[in-house]
């Protein structure tokens, strides 16, 4: 069974993110499932790294606090769209020293950071643990650090580490 599903969780997301984008019907559901099932066979023969999860109970606290950011940070960054150029916004790159040595959990840092309006993860150096990010409105640059090493990082650690 493992060799014909080798990630059944990931096999049943796609099926239902496809049929979620698409509409229910028979033909959707054979196609979608046959694109999982692919989807699931090459990602067996990556063999990616197993990940573990040391402390899962952290995940909905840090699941609800991206999500509060990604909320705050659309609201700031939709305010300097309205204002246009009369905003005083002062974009640049930051510098963040990570102890964070996992690749899951590192990945994750990724999403998260670009998935945030307004932030982008643009370079990782492993040999020296320092992430270069951009930032759109950055007034206080240790603050902005502190709080990527602080509600992020931090959580992630606990998870992965």
């Amino acid at each position: 069974m493992r060799r014909l599903l080798p990630y059944p969780l990931l096999t049943a997301s796609l099926l239902l993110m496809w049929l979620l984008l698409t509409r229910f019907s028979v033909g959707q559901i054979l196609l979608g499932l046959v694109i999982a099932l692919a989807a699931s066979r090459v990602m067996g023969a990556l063999q990616p790294a197993k990940p573990r999860l040391r402390r899962w109970i952290k995940i909905p606290s840090l699941t609800w606090t991206v999500f509060g950011d990604i909320l705050k940070s659309n609201i700031a960054v939709a305010g300097l769209v309205l204002r246009g150029g009369s905003g005083k916004a002062r974009s640049g790159f930051v510098v963040v020293p990570l102890e964070l040595r996992d690749r899951t959990g590192l990945a994750i840092l990724a999403c998260i950071i670009t998935g945030t309006p307004g932030t982008a993860w643009i370079e990782y150096n492993a040999a020296s643990g320092k992430l270069l990010m951009h930032v759109l409105d950055i007034d206080d640059e240790e603050r902005c650090v502190a709080q990527i090493k602080q509600r992020y990082e931090a959580p992630l650690m606990e998870i992965f580490e």
